[in-house]
């Protein structure tokens, strides 16, 4: 084949030599050709980190590569958080590091050893014309990809440019560990990213908000434009007054050194014809979870591989986009999560420096509480005793070690002590939609029952609604009767006589999204035959053309309202329910006051967020005046529309603070599902960092909502502060005494997981199939237990 690779950094480098390589093996040679800007010299960074994963498929795919690679690493396993004074260390993560101008040169040496032409200082011909006269042209060209730019259409590019500042520079101080520095300086928390790359010298990231970098007097340095190869020198004297007890005496390096915004780089598709992305061009991922390099690197074996393997260039082109697509995506939704957490970092600087440094190293998702415990269990048991201690401290338990989970927690009331869950497990509301004129029955009693004896600390009924026409299906339930009242009188008491758990009670007026048919016939579609009118706080329908229009209500009307919550609430606790949720999320009723996409107001209820919160505050404000003053009451709101014209997190903040200055004692944080236009960022905890925002800047008590499917996650959540409680929905459905079960997985057995007597016997998990045990002793002296590694570099 004739390959033509526009651009001669590590990705397009390494292509370049391992699809030669694969030529051989068929007694073939390809005609290749590197067009590179730079000099072979120049480099713009310093070092650059690699992963054991990467690494051994580097060593598969390229021997020779991998040998000379191995033998420049800076090799580590700790890192290190500088917070407050202390320093928390965690080991066990294996790093590898080395220069990137090193591996270049190493890459470089390798293509021209293979026959690879490689041009410096060069400029690609027109893409169009290399297309044209290539079999395959490779865009490996970085960043500010020209050849991405000109085939737009078909690539479909979105950038995203982040309002973090950060600035790569190096130093002459050799970090013996990844270093993570967190200062409070007078302009704002900054930060430092740094780790070795050889006996001489370390990468040193420079990194703040915006507001910050303005504030100390950064922008004033960047008031031009920058020359290629240019650094800006009056930042770097900023920084190296800002870092001096950092530095300790030593020197910065800069090498095209200037401040710049992270740009997420994604794309639709990575072909065009003949023509391939590869790398930065492709996509990008933020540094703090890793290198570019290492992603170039990973894409240029798959791109070798899949021409190898497939029998022509479409073919194959397919196949690598295919198999490279799903694992960058993975990436960069980790990357998205450590870039959004370093972007807010100032909401944690209140944690205690062990709950800090747990939060930073699991601050992507990807390194949680049990992976930590793998790597080093000794930091673990450190935190797992903090966090005991920090329960008893703020007193809602005896101080005991647990898992985090299982630690009781107290929400707090108007009256009294509190009501104390004997752990952090919330069973979700869910509808079932098997309700006939509101009724509770069997069903609900067995769901609701079930899920109680299944350990969990609190279990929520589903939207229970206020009125016939409040509810979303014919199957809902409901409050509006004493029948009713009395129908989940009997689950409650089920609860309280066979569990130790609490019962609570969400309640809710299905708003413009009333009237519609059961989940199974059709979600949200709009019911055929008895169907009844709906209401809102405008005329939206959640689905224009679809769905009804709803009625706007008035002040007759939402007072009607207001007095059916206040009796739905009165009866809720005559049944005995011990908490007490208001729903305004997801586009029902009250959520449909909060977000400006679906209240078009003039009125006093309307326009700012203080005015649309006015209704549901004056509901719940109603509903705490007959609920008992001993038992808590929680909100549920939707912290975000996922639309552009939706709510702000900032709205959402002050609805939050608002509810709790009302009386509610926790909220419970969702987001969306106010309009079916909505595209939310779904995947593994995507609700979390919103529970997050909620406590660590406004100080109130959260509930974490939204794809939590793991002991592991419920761990990970409640240890790094990020929430107080955890609810799970579906794994409720997939197994009903799932917090039992996790309470096994984690060898606990005590008050925070308590079996109901009859089922003692099944505490243990039962075996599955034949096992290898018990195995013979082959050691005449045993060796020594396996310790956490803390390798420090030492050149």
């Amino acid at each position: 084949m004739k390959i033509a690779v526009v651009g001669g950094g590590p990705g397009g480098l390494y292509f370049s030599a391992l699809a030669q390589q694969l030529a051989a093996l068929t007694g073939g040679r390809h005609e290749i050709t590197v067009w590179e800007r730079n000099a072979a010299d120049d480099t713009f960074g310093f070092g650059v980190v690699f992963s054991d994963e990467t690494l051994g498929g580097i060593e598969h795919a390229d021997p020779v590569v991998h040998e000379q690679m191995a033998a420049e690493f800076a090799v580590w396993d700790d890192i290190d958080v500088h917070f407050k004074g202390e320093v928390v260390t965690s080991g066990g993560h294996a790093f590898a590091a080395m220069p990137r101008k090193r591996l270049l040169e190493i890459l470089q040496r390798r293509c021209a050893d293979l026959g690879v032409d490689v041009g410096f200082r060069t400029t690609a011909p027109d893409v169009e014309e290399l297309a044209a006269t290539h079999d395959l042209v490779v865009a490996a060209d970085g960043l500010n990809s020209i050849v991405r730019s000109t085939f737009a259409d078909s690539f479909c590019p979105s950038l995203d440019v982040r309002d973090c500042k950060y600035m790569w520079l190096g130093t002459d101080k050799v970090f013996d560990a990844f270093k993570f520095y967190v200062a409070e300086t007078p302009y704002g928390v900054m930060q430092i990213h740094g780790y070795p790359y050889d006996a001489h010298g370390s990468t040193f990231i420079v990194e703040m908000n915006s507001a910050v970098w303005e504030r100390a007097g950064f922008a004033e340095y960047d008031d031009r434009p920058w020359l290629p190869g240019e650094s800006d020198e009056k930042s770097i004297a900023l920084i190296r007054e800002l870092f001096a007890d950092v530095l300790d005496g030593h020197e910065v390096m800069a090498n095209n050194s200037r401040w710049l915004n992270f740009t997420t780089v994604r794309n639709e598709r990575w072909r065009h014809g003949n023509v391939v992305l590869l790398g930065d061009a492709a996509h990008t991922a933020h540094f703090s979870i890793g290198s570019g390099t290492k992603l170039a690197m990973e894409d240029a074996l798959s791109l070798a591989a899949c021409l190898h393997e497939q029998p022509s260039v479409p073919t194959a082109l397919a196949a690598y986009e295919e198999e490279r697509k799903a694992v960058v995506a993975s990436t960069q939704r980790a990357a998205q999560a450590s870039l959004e957490w370093f972007e807010n970092l100032g909401q944690y600087t209140h944690q205690h420096p062990l709950q800090f440094g747990f939060n930073i190293m699991t601050r992507s998702r990807r390194v949680t509480y049990d992976n930590l415990r793998v790597r080093d269990p000794e930091f673990v048991a450190r935190l797992d005793e903090w966090f005991a201690a920090e329960a008893e401290r703020l007193g809602h338990g005896p101080g005991d070690v647990r898992p985090p989970m299982f630690q009781p927690l107290v929400l707090r009331t108007p009256d009294g002590p509190g009501m104390s869950l004997a752990n952090r497990v919330i069973v979700s509301p869910m509808d079932m939609y098997v309700a006939t004129d509101g009724m509770p029955n069997d069903f609900h009693l067995v769901h609701l029952g079930g899920k109680a004896l299944g350990g969990a600390g609190l279990v929520m009924t589903e939207m229970v609604c206020v009125s016939p026409t409040g509810r979303i299906t014919p199957g809902c339930t409901g409050l509006w009767t004493d029948g009713q009242r009395d129908g989940y009188a009997r689950i409650v008491d089920f609860v309280h006589e066979q569990s130790s758990a609490r019962i609570g009670l969400q309640l809710g007026h299905s708003g413009g999204k009333g009237s519609t048919k059961l989940m199974w016939e059709g979600i949200d579609e709009p019911l055929q035959d008895g169907n009844w009118p709906v209401c809102a706080a405008s005329p939206v329908p959640y689905k224009p053309g679809v769905n009804q229009v709803p009625t706007e209500l008035d002040l007759a009307g939402m007072e009607e309202i207001r007095q059916q919550f206040v009796d739905a609430a009165r009866r809720g606790a005559e049944a005995g329910f011990d908490l007490l949720e208001l729903h305004c999320a997801h586009g029902y009723l009250l959520s449909g006051f909060l977000s400006p996409v679906t209240n078009r107001r003039t009125d006093e209820y309307g326009g700012p967020v203080e005015a649309r919160m006015r209704y549901p505050l004056e509901v719940f404000t109603a509903m705490r005046e007959v609920w008992p003053a001993d038992r808590p009451m929680t909100v549920r709101i939707s912290a975000t529309d996922w639309v552009e014209d939706g709510q702000p997190l900032e709205d959402a903040l002050r609805i939050a603070e608002a509810f709790a200055d009302a009386g509610a004692a926790a909220i419970d944080v969702s987001t969306g599902q106010v309009t079916a236009a909505e595209k939310p960022a779904f995947g593994r905890s995507y609700q979390t960092p919103f529970a997050d925002a909620v406590r660590n800047r406004v100080h109130v008590p959260t509930i974490a909502v939204g794809v939590i499917s793991s002991w592991d996650d419920v761990n990970s959540i409640l240890l790094a502060g990020r929430a107080d409680l955890c609810a799970l929905g579906r794994v409720h459905l997939y197994d009903p005494s799932w917090t039992l079960h996790a309470s096994v997985e984690q060898d606990y057995d005590g008050p925070g997981a308590r079996w109901p007597l009859p089922w003692r016997a099944g505490r243990r998990k039962p075996q599955t199939g034949r096992t290898d045990g018990p195995r013979p002793r082959l050691e005449l002296v045993r060796g020594e237990e396996p310790r956490t590694q803390h390798r420090r570099w030492r050149p």
